[in-house]
């Protein structure tokens, strides 16, 4: 008959090898981001290349930028002082129509500025089923950064994470409809207007005066602080980082918007189906 050391060692096995394949997978998710950083500081300027943008943003661009910093701090601190109970469906619908007049005013912007938005999105540069799965291939490699540094945040915060606006009143809706209007706005319409907002506009604009750097550092706190929930705001910080990581590095906001719209559905998914997720 075994000992009962005997078995605890058999026990042991199976949670000590989960941790090992857990290390790796966080030394090989580091490991791509930092590989993708180098690859990207290796690059030298190309400005006549033929995927190269006719033209880059510049002071009235810069302008416009600061104009949307100031009106990105007065909504999260409207966000802020607002009690999470008003969070509900009229007011999660009012915000995305503020923000689609938000975007459509900077395109008309800079489509009477003549811009080619193509060419500087890198639409072109590749399809969109090459973008979903460099995007999802980014964002498996990006999960384990993010939820170290959620679990790192939790730790320091005793556990008070809470949860944001949005999550909880997708966890307590109790209508399809609800369901519904919170999954397109997540999985199809905020991606769009996040990553073309975050990465595409600001972080272009700060890149032309700042560097890359301070670039991806502007653009994920911004990122971060216009969701308005203090104990996600190192996660989606990380999280901002590797979709402006991912958007610099293929020349496509696709990407960043498919790996943006992977990441909403699994959590959604996560939230709709909690008994095969583990808290």
């Amino acid at each position: 008959m075994p000992s009962a050391s005997l078995l605890a060692a058999f026990g042991a096995a199976p949670s000590l090898a989960f941790g090992l394949l857990s290390l790796l997978y966080v030394l090989v998710s580091v490991y791509v981001y930092i590989s993708l950083i180098h690859q990207i500081s290796a690059r030298t300027p190309n400005p006549g290349g033929a995927d190269a943008p006719a033209r880059i943003f510049g002071l009235p661009e810069a302008i416009l930028a600061a104009a949307l910093v100031l009106f990105l701090l007065l909504n999260i601190g409207a966000s802020i002082s607002r009690p999470s109970n008003d969070f509900s469906a009229p007011n999660l619908l009012g915000n995305f129509l503020l923000m689609i007049f938000v975007v459509l005013a900077i395109v008309t912007f800079l489509q009477l500025r003549r811009f080619d938005l193509a060419s500087l999105g890198g639409f072109s540069r590749v399809s969109f089923t090459r973008a979903l799965s460099i995007g999802a291939i980014l964002l498996f490699f990006a999960y384990p950064l993010i939820l170290w540094s959620d679990i790192i945040t939790q730790r320091l915060l005793r556990g008070g994470s809470g949860k944001q606006n949005i999550v909880e009143f997708f966890s307590g809706s109790r209508t399809i409809d609800q369901r519904i209007m919170i999954i397109v706005f997540a999985v199809a319409i905020a991606p769009v207007i996040e990553e073309f907002l975050f990465r595409f506009f600001l972080y272009n604009v700060i890149k032309h005066y700042f560097g890359r750097l301070l670039g991806v550092i502007l653009s994920a706190l911004l990122f971060a602080a216009a969701h308005a929930h203090f104990p996600s705001f190192v996660p989606l910080f990380v999280l901002g980082g590797c979709f402006a990581i991912a958007y610099e590095w293929s020349g496509s906001i696709l990407v960043a918007m498919t790996m943006h719209s992977l990441f909403n559905s699994v959590t959604l998914t996560a939230l709709a189906f909690p008994e095969i997720f583990s808290p």
